[in-house]
């Protein structure tokens, strides 16, 4: 009589179906997906989310962050964190705790430099985004931010597949070819069934720092028309600052820094936008 060994391999429909359990039941306690888009790049996309998610947990909100930016994380370094997240005793990750309301997940806690090139298709970056959730203990969230790379490749698709009710929030600047992108966005989500929650204006105008003259530097009201013409809610404009690029770059929190300026006005204003639907 052949004898069977306790030591069978795994049976992978059974490790899928597992991934899968893991996956819906840490969703399940996240109230709000908000994956942030952008057309295209040097729109401010990243730092939108930070800024946003950092004004939604200061209103008292339990927020996560997800970079799924996989080929350009800058989330960690935006808010000055170093480490990797460690193992809980349940044997998943815990994320990386910014302040009591704020825990970030990014691949660039993961990797042993951070100038690391990522080089990956498709299937590694759905894989990866499916762990982000599944082997992640994000705990009881009221929005899960996610900061997606621009345009419409896989690592939004991977969201909108795995994230069935994630809405979008499309982050522009006010001149024409950023808003073209944008209505390619717009279409991506109406092509993937996805919620599009509201649009965001960046970098609409500079305060002269001489006269407090309003300056366009990329047009205005263009991410507002855009908004009206689609049918879409617009969440607000933020006001350009080179301040937020300094804080960027340094890793501290510019809400703190500059809690009375017009950049942190506008981010109160759209995190209340976001927390309250209309």
């Amino acid at each position: 009589m052949v004898e069977i060994q306790g030591n069978m391999p795994p049976d992978p429909q059974k490790a899928e179906a597992e991934k899968d359990a893991a996956v819906k039941k840490s969703l399940g306690k996240i109230k709000n997906k908000i994956i942030v888009m952008s057309g295209k790049g040097g729109v401010g996309k990243t730092s939108t989310s930070v800024n946003l998610a950092i004004a939604l947990s200061n209103a008292g909100h339990k927020v996560g962050i997800m970079d799924v930016d996989l080929h350009g994380p800058d989330v960690p370094r935006m808010l000055g964190l170093d480490g990797m997240p460690e193992l809980n005793s349940n044997n998943k990750l815990s994320p990386i705790k910014y302040s009591e309301n704020l825990s970030v997940i990014s691949i660039e806690s993961f990797t042993p430099g951070k100038d690391d090139a990522i080089i990956w298709r498709g299937p590694l970056k759905y894989a990866a985004i499916r762990q982000f959730i599944g082997d992640v203990d994000w705990g009881e969230l009221d929005f899960l931010v996610i900061d997606s790379p621009p345009g419409t490749g896989d690592e939004p698709l991977t969201v909108a597949q795995i994230i069935a009710d994630a809405k979008a929030v499309i982050v522009t600047t006010p001149q024409e070819v950023a808003l073209a992108d944008v209505r390619k966005s717009i279409n991506f989500c109406k092509t993937v069934k996805m919620e599009i929650f509201g649009l965001i204006e960046n970098m609409s105008g500079l305060s002269c720092p001489h006269c407090g003259e309003m300056i366009d530097l990329f047009g205005s009201g263009g991410g507002e028309r855009t908004a009206k013409e689609t049918g879409i809610r617009f969440l607000g404009s933020i006001p350009f600052d080179p301040r937020v690029v300094v804080c960027g770059d340094s890793g501290a929190c510019y809400q703190e820094a500059h809690a009375a300026s017009a950049v942190t006005t506008a981010f109160v204003s759209v995190a209340e936008a976001v927390a309250k639907p209309g």
